[in-house]
């Protein structure tokens, strides 16, 4: 007897056998926002030996057929059952071969590869980047050397744009970040001074993180952010147009026409930046202890004095430049890097901005450990 299974959306899926061979007739109509037959309910029995799909009394259909249509040509091929699609109209059959090849070719991981594998593809992952990163290194250190032996030949004026960019444009963000930090600091440092009655000590506290740490640190995290992701996306966008390719067509190397001026404004005007922000810091600390404390700005300003000295703001110049200098390189480094595509420069600014921030905590923990060893 055949048997039907009928849904409330009237999708009717018709079976009966014809000698070993199981015939499924399609009727009713079929709509993806109505309720639908699946093949395990309809399966439900024996596995048969061969299956046939006949195109029936179909009122209308839609994407819903076609997905009832490819689990049984799925589960055919999974239980190695001969699957007749003959009978299906011709439109039917080139749906089914696209919805195939569409998730035949999504990418799924191959969890079969052992432990060592993994291990090995990983390595060689890393050795590569590395090689990568290496190499561009190398150039950028001899594009300095060049620099310095032919400094007519240095793209000045790109500099001075860029210097203008990413120093003079920035000193908004800079400005009220470093006032901000200032701020907190003197709040969260009264609170631990009041209790000995050193409420004046609150200015060498203040003086001395931001010379020596938050300065140059805030700053060059802003500068990572802000300029670091606009040069990485500048020179993907550069690589996607093909530019950079007509650059070394002409003979021009691309680290020295594009990214040495960046390096160079960087590293000059992190430093600026950086005595720029430890002001603003200082003087947010003032406006604190004047307002929380009743110090005046005078005797403020003379604490801060005697508690700051060269060595002090040497070492958070240092700090500036190197930082500044690894956040060019970053953003750089990346932007050649990035992939011929919008999405390739999308996570080429990101991966840029990841990695001047690792670079810039990292730099900062060596030269902690550096300046302890040294006295300074």
């Amino acid at each position: 007897m055949p048997e039907t299974i009928t849904t409330p959306a009237e999708t009717r899926v018709q079976l009966r056998t014809d000698g070993g061979c199981m015939l499924i007739e399609l009727q009713g109509a079929w709509h993806i926002t109505e309720t639908r037959p699946t093949w395990p309910a309809v399966l439900d029995g024996p596995d048969p030996t061969q299956i046939k799909l006949v195109w029936g009394r179909l009122a209308d259909w839609d994407s819903a057929l076609l997905l009832f249509v490819y689990e049984v040509r799925q589960w055919c091929r999974t239980k190695n059952v001969p699957c007749d699609l003959s009978a299906l109209p011709d439109a039917m059959q080139k749906l089914l071969h696209q919805l195939e090849v569409v998730n035949e070719t999504r990418i799924v991981s191959d969890h079969s590869r052992d432990f060592l594998t993994f291990v090995g593809l990983a390595v060689q992952d890393v050795w590569g980047k590395t090689r990568e990163s290496s190499t561009f290194l190398g150039e950028c250190v001899i594009g300095g050397i060049a620099l310095i032996k032919k400094p007519h030949k240095f793209r000045w004026r790109d500099c001075v744009d860029e210097m203008q960019q990413c120093g003079a444009m920035a000193l908004p963000i800079v400005g009220l970040i470093s006032l901000l930090v200032g701020v907190i600091m003197a709040y969260q440092s009264a609170v631990l001074m009041r209790q000995f009655g050193a409420d004046i000590y609150v200015a060498d506290a203040v003086g001395l993180m931001m010379v020596r740490e938050m300065g140059a640190m805030m700053t060059a995290i802003i500068l990572a952010g802000r300029t670091g992701a606009a040069f990485a996306a500048t020179l993907g966008n550069m690589k996607a147009g093909e530019e950079i390719d007509a650059l070394q067509t002409l003979g021009i190397r691309p680290v020295e026409f594009l990214v040495m001026p960046r390096l160079v404004a960087l590293g000059v005007m992190m430093p600026l930046l950086a005595l720029y922000a430890n002001g603003l810091g200082i003087f947010g600390g003032m406006i604190v202890s004047l307002g929380l404390l009743d110090i005046p700005p005078t005797a403020y300003w003379v604490e801060t004095q005697t508690a700051i000295d060269m060595s002090d703001i040497s070492t958070g110049l240092i700090k500036a430049a190197t930082f500044g200098v690894l956040v060019g390189l970053a953003g750089c480094h990346r932007g050649l890097r990035a992939e011929r595509s919008a999405v390739g420069v999308g996570r080429a600014t990101t991966s840029a901005v990841v990695m001047g921030l690792l670079l810039i905590i990292v730099a900062d923990a060596l030269f902690a450990v550096a300046f302890n060893v040294l006295g300074w």
